[in-house]
Parts: structure tokens; C-alpha cells; sequence
């Protein structure tokens, strides 16, 4: 046996009024159609619900348990309505983001953050993936919304710009070039390196700098977060390159921030989707929020 929601509706207000004629005025519904509703309501049941007399109507026992049990289904349907509208309008959802270990050291937590109080009930996946992944992940529809390191990539996407940054050389205090303010790469060559692992963008960018300047990197070290290499660093175990951003989220008492003296210092990170007019609602209210952040660039001279 099927409840029919208008019935159910019928018979609260019927309730609520005391009387058939003041509920039908409420619903906006012939009484007769009210009454017949009712009885319906009755016979599908195989239940006396109501007490009809001169005075108006009245639940019997059953018709209370019915009234509660009605109120919680229509309430239950009523927020089935309004959820399902907020996902129609974004206010709720989920967006999936691919982004690098760049954009996510230094500008996605405070533009997440913003984004959240405004929107509560869309939900952000994020996951951690080298530029090249992220555009690959975008092409495939792994994901709505990707952040990368701009670069050549070939993948069939929509590319959108989002920040620049600046790399910087971060060397421990008793280090030979802590008495710099600015340093070029190839000065930095005769030391040992603290660097991310063989993969991402900056480590690419590197070991290609080395090349055409003839020399080669002395890795001591490859690690897979900026964290990871700052600390390393003010442990004295190498000279590290990393965006200036990413320093600055540490504290690092024995260390010394130089200047990279080079032109590939200076990047752009940027958004990307495979299609911006396939973006579901709360995903295209995320990438407007990331493209109309406040902060444009980190870079410092």
C-alpha cells in the first residue's frame, strides 16, 4: 500500500484545524475533495482516524500516532525538496581538485578557507599530484578543477591563469652564501642540494637549469614535500630552491632566504578544466572564487 503525500497533508490540517471546511479554506481545496481524501485515507488504513461530530473533528488514538508519524514523513519530503534544490543552485555539493605541491603550500588553504564560509555545504576533495598528473587527471575527468605549474602539456583542457610565484635559495646560516642577498644558480652549484623528488615541475626545472649551464646537480638529498626540505635544510644537511611562499609557512631559525637571480624564478601557476560549461554548479562556483581571489601573485623582489 502507497501513502499518498497529499492526503497525508489533508489529514494534518484537518487535524490542525478541527475542521474539514477550515482545512480546505488552508489547502485551498473543495472540502468535498478534503472529506473524500479522508475516507480514502481511512479505508486504505483499515483505521478509524477521526471523530466526526457537530462540534468538528477530533483524532482517535491511531489518528494521533498518525498525525506524528505524517508530520515527520512531510517534513522528511519537505527537506528531501530543499536539499535537492540547494544542489541545483550549488549551495551544496562536492568538487574534486588536483593541484600541485606549489599552489597547495601556499595559496589554496586560504582561498578554500573563504570559499567554505561561504558555500558550508559543498565539499572539496583534494589531492596532491605533480603538474604533468594534474593536467593529465583534468583531461581524463579525474577531477573538476586542476592547479598547476604553467608548462607545455598537451592535454585537452581549458587553462585558466591563477598566481605567479618567485623561487628562492633557502641555505643554512653558517653556509658560504648566507652573506648574500642574491645569488645566480650557478653559484649555487658547487653545493649540495636538499630538492623534491625526481618528478615535479621544480625538480624538471633544475636539473635543466644545471644542463645548460654544463654542470650537474649534487643531490644529498631528494624529499616529497616543501616541509620536509625546510627542515632539512635548517638541519644544515643542504642549500634548497623553493617557492618563497612555501618558506615563509616555517619557522627556520638557521636559515637565510636569498634571492634567485634567474629569469625561470619567476613562475605562473594556473587553473585548469577540461570544459568549463560541463562544471557542475558547485564546481563553477569554486573556480570563480579561485579566479577572483584577492592575491595575485607572491612574488617579492
Amino acid at each position: 500500500m502507497n501513502l499518498d503525500p497529499v492526503s497525508l497533508r489533508l489529514f494534518v490540517s484537518v487535524i490542525e484545524e478541527g475542521t474539514i471546511s477550515a482545512a480546505a479554506q488552508r489547502e485551498h481545496i473543495a472540502a468535498a475533495a478534503v472529506s473524500k481524501r479522508l475516507s480514502e485515507l481511512e479505508e486504505a488504513l483499515g483505521l478509524q482516524l477521526m471523530v466526526r461530530s457537530n462540534k468538528g473533528i477530533t483524532p482517535t488514538q491511531a489518528g494521533v500516532s498518525l498525525l506524528y508519524l505524517a508530520r515527520g514523513a512531510l517534513n522528511n519530503l519537505n527537506d528531501i525538496v530543499v536539499q535537492m534544490r540547494d544542489y541545483s543552485d550549488g549551495r551544496r555539493g562536492s568538487v574534486r581538485v588536483l593541484a600541485n605541491i606549489s599552489a597547495i603550500n601556499q595559496f589554496l588553504p586560504a582561498l578554500f578557507k573563504s570559499f567554505m564560509n561561504l558555500y558550508p555545504l559543498i565539499s572539496i576533495t583534494l589531492e596532491e599530484r605533480e603538474s604533468l598528473a594534474v593536467t593529465r587527471g583534468i583531461a581524463e575527468k579525474r577531477a573538476d578543477i586542476g592547479v598547476f605549474t604553467h608548462m607545455p602539456h598537451g592535454a585537452q583542457i581549458e587553462v585558466l591563469p591563477f598566481r605567479s610565484d618567485r623561487l628562492v635559495v633557502l641555505v643554512p646560516k653558517d653556509h658560504p652564501l648566507a652573506s648574500e642577498t642574491r645569488v645566480g644558480f650557478h653559484a649555487t652549484l658547487d653545493y649540495p642540494f636538499v630538492a623534491l623528488k625526481s618528478g615535479t615541475h621544480l625538480n624538471f626545472q633544475m636539473v635543466k637549469a644545471a644542463n645548460d649551464l654544463g654542470r650537474t646537480l649534487k643531490l644529498r638529498m631528494e624529499v616529497s614535500s616543501y616541509d620536509a626540505l625546510c627542515l632539512m635544510v635548517d638541519a644544515g644537511i643542504g642549500i634548497g630552491v623553493l617557492p618563497q611562499g612555501a618558506v615563509q609557512a616555517y619557522n627556520l631559525p638557521n636559515t637565510r632566504i636569498l634571492a634567485l637571480d634567474e629569469p625561470w624564478a619567476s613562475r605562473e601557476l594556473a587553473l585548469c578544466v577540461s570544459s568549463r560549461d560541463s562544471l557542475s554548479v558547485a564546481a563553477q562556483l569554486l573556480l570563480d572564487h579561485l579566479l577572483a581571489g584577492p592575491c595575485r601573485s607572491n612574488e617579492t623582489d
